[in-house]
Parts: C-alpha cells; sequence; structure tokens
C-alpha cells in the first residue's frame, strides 16, 4: 500500500497536483450518506495510506495532518465505523516511534504549527493506553512552555519569524494547549494564558472600522510588510480569520465554565461573527480571499475560509455562544459551498474546488502581504486546508 499510494503522489506531483484525479477502483460512495462522511470516505480513497496525506511524497509532521485526522475522527465519533478510527491511528502508529519520538519533528525549531498534529493524540492514548502516545503528547505540551513569546507575552509564529504573532497560530497551539490542560488538571493559569493569546491577538490586529483581523503583527516592526507605527500586516486574509475563529471555538470545549476569562473569548467571538457576517457575499453566501475588497480585480470566492466560517459560526450557536441570527449566516454560507464549491463524481468522489494552497507573511522568497499576492497564491482542489473545515462544518449543521 506504501508503495502505491507514494507512485499515485509523485505522478501527482508531476503533472501538478490541485487538478488530477487519482485512479480509484474502490467502492461507490452513496449519495445517501450526509456529507461529512462522505468527504471522509473521498479522503481515505484518495489517500489509501494517511502518511501521504496532503499532496505529500513523504511522511511529514505537519499541522494540515491535525486537521484532517480530527476531522476525520469526529466522523468516527459520529457514525460508529471502526474505519475512520483505524485510519487515524494508523498515521500516528508510523509517525511516533516505540519511545514516544516524534518523526519528522525538531522542537528546536519552535515551529507552532507543529503542535497542531497532536490533537487526535488524546483520543488515541485514551483507546490503546499505549505510553508512547502521552510521551509524544507531553513533548509537545513542553514546546509550548518553550516557545518564544513576545513583549505582550504572546506566541512567536515560529523561531524564524521573531516578534511575530499570526492568526494563523491561535488554531496551531491553543486548542492543543486547552486539551493538555484539562486533561492534566493544569489549573487556572494555563487557561488564563490560553486565552491571553486570543485576547492579545483581538487587541492589536484588530481594524475598528470593519471589525476584521489582520493576518499577521510584528511587535517589532521590523518586517517590510508590517506597518512601520502598528506593526500589522496590510490586508484581512480570509483564511487567517477562519484559523483564529475555529480556535475559539474549539478551546471552549475545553475552557472552565467558571473562568473569569470565558466570557470573553465568546464576546471575542461574537464581535468576529458580526464584521464577517457584514462581508458575506449576498449572491453566493460564501467569502472571499481578501475578504473586504469583493470587486477588487483578482479576488475570488475562497472556499477554506467560507468553510471555516460556517463551522466556528454553527458551532458557536449550536453551544450556545452565538445568537440564533448567525446559524442563518452559517447555513446560507453551507448551501454556498455545496453550491459553488463541491463536485460530485460518478463513483461517488467528492471534491472540493477553490481552495487557497497556502499563505504566509516573510520567509523566502519573500511574501509580501499585498493584495497581489494574495489573490495570485495558487489554488488548489481537495486541500486538505479546506476539506478539513467542510468536515467539521457539516457535522455542526448535521446536527
Amino acid at each position: 500500500m506504501r508503495i502505491k499510494s507514494l507512485t499515485i503522489f509523485v505522478f501527482l506531483a508531476v503533472l501538478g497536483c490541485a487538478q488530477v484525479e487519482p485512479e480509484y477502483s474502490g467502492p461507490e460512495i452513496p449519495e445517501t450518506l450526509k456529507w461529512s462522511e462522505r468527504m471522509a470516505m473521498s479522503v481515505m480513497a484518495r489517500n489509501p495510506d494517511p502518511i501521504y496525506l496532503d499532496f505529500r511524497t513523504e511522511p511529514k509532521w505537519e499541522y494540515t495532518f491535525g486537521l484532517i485526522l480530527t476531522s476525520i475522527e469526529k466522523v468516527g465519533e459520529r457514525s460508529g465505523d471502526d474505519k475512520y478510527e483505524d485510519y487515524v491511528e494508523e498515521y500516528y502508529d508510523n509517525m511516533i516511534n516505540d519511545d514516544g519520538s516524534i518523526e519528522k519533528y525538531d522542537i528546536t525549531n519552535f515551529n507552532i504549527d507543529r503542535v497542531n498534529p497532536g490533537k487526535p493524540l488524546f483520543k488515541l492514548y485514551e483507546k490503546t493506553g499505549n505510553e508512547k502516545y502521552k510521551i509524544a503528547m507531553d513533548q509537545l505540551r513542553y514546546h509550548l512552555e518553550w516557545q518564544p513569546r513576545n513583549k505582550m507575552n504572546g506566541f512567536w509564529h515560529k523561531n524564524i519569524y521573531p516578534w511575530q504573532m499570526w492568526l494563523d497560530g491561535a488554531y496551531m497551539g491553543s486548542p492543543y494547549y486547552a486539551q493538555y490542560a484539562l486533561m492534566n488538571d493544569e489549573g487556572d493559569e494555563s487557561f488564563s494564558d490560553i486565552a491571553h493569546q486570543i485576547i492579545t491577538m483581538e487587541k492589536n490586529m484588530r481594524d475598528p472600522e470593519t471589525g476584521l483581523l489582520y493576518h499577521g503583527w510584528d511587535e517589532s516592526r521590523t518586517q517590510r510588510w508590517a506597518d512601520p507605527e502598528t506593526g500589522l500586516s496590510p490586508h484581512f486574509w480570509g483564511r487567517a480569520m477562519g484559523w483564529y475563529m475555529m480556535a475559539i471555538v474549539d478551546i471552549l470545549d475545553y475552557f472552565p465554565e467558571d473562568h473569569a476569562d470565558r466570557k470573553e473569548l465568546i464576546a471575542v467571538l461574537d464581535r468576529l461573527s458580526e464584521a464577517l457576517s457584514n462581508f458575506q457575499d449576498e449572491q453566493t453566501g460564501t467569502w472571499y480571499q481578501v475578504v473586504n475588497l469583493p470587486d477588487r480585480e483578482g479576488n475570488y470566492l475562497e472556499a477554506s475560509a467560507t468553510s471555516m466560517y460556517v463551522y466556528a459560526m454553527a458551532k458557536g450557536v449550536n453551544n450556545g455562544y452565538l445568537d440564533e441570527k448567525y446559524m442563518q449566516v452559517a447555513e446560507k454560507g453551507y448551501e454556498g459551498i455545496l453550491n459553488n464549491f463541491i463536485v460530485v463524481h460518478e463513483n461517488g468522489l467528492v471534491d472540493l474546488t477553490e481552495v487557497c494552497e497556502v499563505a504566509g507573511l516573510g520567509g523566502n522568497p519573500y511574501r509580501d502581504a499585498s493584495f497581489e499576492y494574495y489573490v495570485n497564491e495558487p489554488k488548489r482542489t481537495n486541500d486538505i486546508k479546506g476539506v478539513g473545515p467542510f468536515i467539521q462544518a457539516s457535522l455542526e449543521l448535521d446536527k
């Protein structure tokens, strides 16, 4: 299986992986299933070996695996079918050695993205009792203990991006931190630190006019992309706010009911939900890559940000954090996804189109955070940064 999967992915890489449909000869995926399960089955059908998810030609410990495998894990919980849990376990059994060390992971990089793959380990450890999973979980918590911080005590995004907080980073570290803190009875201090990450981002990255949040903030004001007065990047990238919203609703799953910061986290979620509702495309119900500039040439309706907003708003309503009016926004957005981004093949395989491949700040080659940069990043079909949130949005709307 490993060799066959690798052959497929090398083939995809050569031909331009985004639009090539891998050969699939498995059973048809029934249209009678809910969208969450149809998409999860499509992911597994295209990637029979989870080691090579995310268009990879070699194994990697990457945030995207944590996103998609958490999504598939949730489908398994809802359906009761063991095949989803088995698929998740196969990845982690291969990536975590018997001594608990993690393949393809180097803590000294202090890349907060590398914490996110740890999320499914909680259930795996509970299910199997295998100590290697607990050792790996402890290592990721240790990572957060030593993650570099700015002068406001906010996590740097990566060691190579000093003094910078990106909205993406809220999702990469804080939900794992919250689940670990709850499981290990860490107490109020840890939860205050978790809330501080979210609140610090809003305090420094929120635009008072639109209510939207900028992608990045450089406390040192030394980056070329940073405004010399505010340290902010110049645009509102859709998926960045999606990561941030998902972080909040997932943190709240583990956040103590009586903690002083809980109400403020919910207030942050409400403010951003209101702001994003004002920029929902009236005709399609979806959102643009650069959220506030729908009429600017080159901008496009983007699937991952839309899926993330739908998930966060629907979960926010379902869990009592948000007003019922946001369910209408979420339902309109979900219909927009189905009508504009979903393609179903004859064998039942489901595609999600129009997903921005990646967007970041700085680095080499340098990413300048301009409008032109965001809208010209490649788009991919079935990129799991969109597929994972679509699955989770579907699960919330199934309720």
